[in-house]
């Protein structure tokens, strides 16, 4: 069920299907669910600032989506096992953010549809 949204600044140059492979992993050692359950979704973003906009930092923001009924300590361990991943796959200077945020298990629905 996790999902995850990479947004990064376009111009970074990131292996996704390793970063995926490595993220999907850290999820299933964190909490409860398999990597086949694991989507991973990037969206480069054209434009960024950080700060001023004169550090020439790039930009990676994670958001995991679970859920509910972790506790805070899974959580934070998710947390922290994103940021490892992300620091071992992000080569130039950047400014990172991970949120890991709960789905209500009882309005949330998620269905592998066939097409047409």
């Amino acid at each position: 069920m996790p999902q995850i949204l990479v947004d990064h600044s376009v111009e970074l140059a990131l292996d996704r299907a390793g970063l995926a492979a490595e993220l999907h992993k850290a999820v299933t050692e964190a909490i409860d669910t398999t990597v086949s359950e694991c989507k991973t979704l990037f969206r480069p973003a054209p434009d960024h600032i950080v700060g001023d906009g004169t550090s020439g930092e790039a930009v990676v923001l994670v958001e995991v989506k679970i859920l509910a009924g972790r506790t805070t300590a899974q959580r934070a361990e998710l947390t922290a096992r994103v940021l490892e991943v992300l620091g071992a796959h992000v080569a130039v200077p950047a400014a990172i953010g991970v949120q890991v945020t709960e789905l209500d298990r009882d309005t949330y629905r998620f269905v592998h549809h066939p097409g047409r």
